[in-house]
């Protein structure tokens, strides 16, 4: 896994809007210029929150690319959650080291 390239990816397209265009004309001509694993190239092309935050994203570049996507708050704060249960933990980054991603508020523990 590349979380550095990946999370470097989503930094450059988070503020770049030469980048953003290429993105949305060429996704895989972007992806190129990236060390980046299949799975994460595909979760990328495939805007999959839930993935890209189960590999270790970290939230706040995450939460920028979701807007950059059209995601509502709540729809990403779910996504993220979707994405621990259909891909398990948390892998890599700060989030794998605090719970692997599990909720520790009491709001979740009642949902």
């Amino acid at each position: 896994m590349s979380l550095y390239q990946l999370q470097k990816f989503l930094y450059v397209l988070n503020r770049d809007e030469q980048a953003q265009r290429q993105y949305k004309a060429d996704p895989d001509g972007l992806l190129s210029g990236y060390q980046l694993t299949d799975e994460e190239a595909g979760a990328l092309k495939n805007g999959d929150i839930g993935l890209l935050y189960v590999l270790g994203v970290n939230g706040q570049i995450l939460m920028h690319y979701a807007a950059f996507l059209g995601i509502e708050w709540f729809d990403y704060l779910d996504l993220m959650r979707e994405g621990i249960r259909r891909h398990g933990p948390v892998r890599a980054g700060v989030y794998a080291m605090t719970g692997g991603g599990a909720s520790f508020a009491v709001e979740e523990t009642e949902r």
